[in-house]
């Protein structure tokens, strides 16, 4: 018995030391696991503010385009009015002042034209216009981009056509390239947010990035992962010009949610390498434990056969002398009794044949053969008549074997004086036997390991016969066997469970 308890405290010795490496790995991981997610929201709080800003830039520079536009159509009106107020100067001043106003377009590309489009006038254009005589196709719809201002002078209508000066033109594309760049590069982000660019309905994907392009043709999963990402931060709003609101969802990087999984899993992986560990060492050990009783077995019955043989010869030789016969009657029965021994024995790690048998006529027939070999102070009792039928596979020899060794432990247990109860019960499919003494009980702690080699209570007990129950009802008969119910100094109840 000491060994299991010493046994036992090497397990919990372990296992705190176990516990500590691995509370210990996981917390120094989990400070690792903080500090670099940490890092990574510091790197995803740039890239958002980074992007704000950005956007914040965009806004601007299209709100400063638009007001260079603004002034450029301002300056082709004042050019209509000093050319319908330069023929009615009335003065050289007001001549010069107007002239100079005209000449002072040197940027905006202008044709005037008179009501039927015929061209009387250009300005600041690239092109002969000694052959182009009139404002029509490509040309027309090049100048249309916005109104013509009129000019009446004296009831003659003529119409100013202007359209983007170079260098605004040259501003414009540069603001559409600073537009697609920002884009570009929101999606193609360094910091490996996922992120989704929508138009104003929030619904129309315009731009996403690192998501995969597969489930993002899915409805259901761009909803779901729009509604997570809006859970998460709040959308960045820019307002193109001309194209109305943009919406930029984003959500924490991958990196950032694995490594918040990251002591979970590690955990588990430990967890199972621990368990897989276990149970191979475990099922290393049962191996050899079997060979070991499978070994000690087959030795033992090889050994029991030689005085075996002798006995049987002593026998006859007592019956050629006419020795009292009941003498010899019952060495017989004992000699009957260690082959049924011996072949229990050698039956041990052999396939066993089970059999329907009566499980009752069994018990009986085994508390017969205990009765005059145990103290008189021994009360055997069992529940059902001898005539009653259960029927249940099994190996008589080796199940006798049990009900022997459960009885005997019974009788160590009470010191030789009280009872043994044997109640025998069913149900459709198990059949159960409790054996229950009035001895001094089993420790709730001992309950399991009661059934382990070498565990005994006795001064000069090997502690082999329940392990050796245990292994008979578990392997052979593919039942159970365990303690059902214990009181300290009021007894025992061993339940045996077998297939019907």
């Amino acid at each position: 018995m000491s060994i299991y308890k010493q046994k036992k405290r090497w397990k919990i010795l372990l296992f705190i030391i176990a516990v500590l490496i691995v509370t210990g790995s996981l917390w120094y991981s989990n400070i690792m696991v903080r500090k670099i997610a940490e890092k990574e929201r510091q790197n995803i709080s740039i890239w958002a503010d980074a992007v704000q800003r950005r956007a914040d830039l965009v806004t601007y520079t299209q709100e400063f385009f638009k007001s260079i536009e603004d002034e450029e159509r301002k300056r082709v009106e004042l050019l209509a009015e000093a050319t319908q107020r330069l023929v009615l100067a009335e003065n050289s001043e007001e001549l010069t002042f107007y002239s100079e106003i005209i000449s002072g377009n040197t940027t905006i590309p202008v044709i005037q034209t008179d009501a039927e489009g015929n061209i009387i006038g250009v300005k600041n254009i690239d092109f002969d216009t000694s052959l182009i005589k009139k404002l029509e196709g490509e040309l027309q719809k090049e100048f249309s981009i916005y109104e013509p201002v009129t000019v009446d002078v004296f009831g003659n209508i003529s119409y100013l056509y202007y359209k983007d000066s170079r260098t605004y033109t040259e501003i414009r594309a540069y603001l559409d390239d600073l537009v697609q760049s920002f884009i570009s590069e929101v999606v193609l982000n360094s910091v490996s947010v996922p992120v989704i660019i929508t138009d104003s309905t929030r619904k129309k994907v315009l731009e996403y990035g690192n998501l995969d392009p597969q489930k993002m043709k899915e409805p259901a999963f761009l909803s779901k992962t729009i509604e997570e990402m809006s859970s998460q931060h709040d959308p960045i709003v820019i307002d193109f010009a001309g194209q109305g609101k943009r919406y930029i969802f984003w959500k924490d990087s991958y990196l950032l949610t694995r490594l918040r999984f990251y002591p979970v899993v590690q955990f588990g992986i430990i967890g199972v390498f621990l368990l897989i560990a276990y149970l191979l060492f475990s099922t290393a050990r049962k191996s050899e434990q079997n060979q070991v009783w499978v070994g000690m077995s087959k030795e033992t019955a090889h050994q029991l056969g030689t005085p075996l043989s002798s006995m049987m010869a002593w026998i006859e030789l007592l019956r050629l002398k006419q020795m009292d016969n009941d003498i010899i009657l019952e060495l017989e029965k004992d000699i009957q009794r260690l082959e049924i021994i011996t072949d229990r024995f050698s039956k041990i790690g052999s396939p066993a044949k089970l059999i329907p048998e009566n499980i009752v006529k069994v018990i009986y027939d085994s508390i017969d053969y205990l009765k005059p070999r145990t103290s008189k102070k021994i009360i055997y009792k069992v529940n059902l008549t001898p005539k009653k039928e259960i029927i249940a596979p099994l190996n008589i020899h080796l199940f006798e074997w049990v009900i022997e060794n459960l009885c005997k432990n019974a009788i160590d247990a009470m010191n030789g004086v009280g009872s043994i109860n044997i109640d025998i019960t069913e149900d459709n499919k198990h059949v159960y036997v409790d054996i229950t003494d009035t001895g001094k009980g089993i420790q709730r702690a001992n309950h399991k390991d009661v059934f382990n080699p070498g565990f005994t209570s006795k001064k000069r007990g090997w502690g082999l016969g329940l392990s050796l129950s245990q292994r008979i009802i578990r392997d052979y008969h593919k039942g159970r066997i365990y303690v059902k119910q214990s009181v300290i100094d009021k007894g025992t109840t061993f339940r045996i469970a077998l297939r019907k």
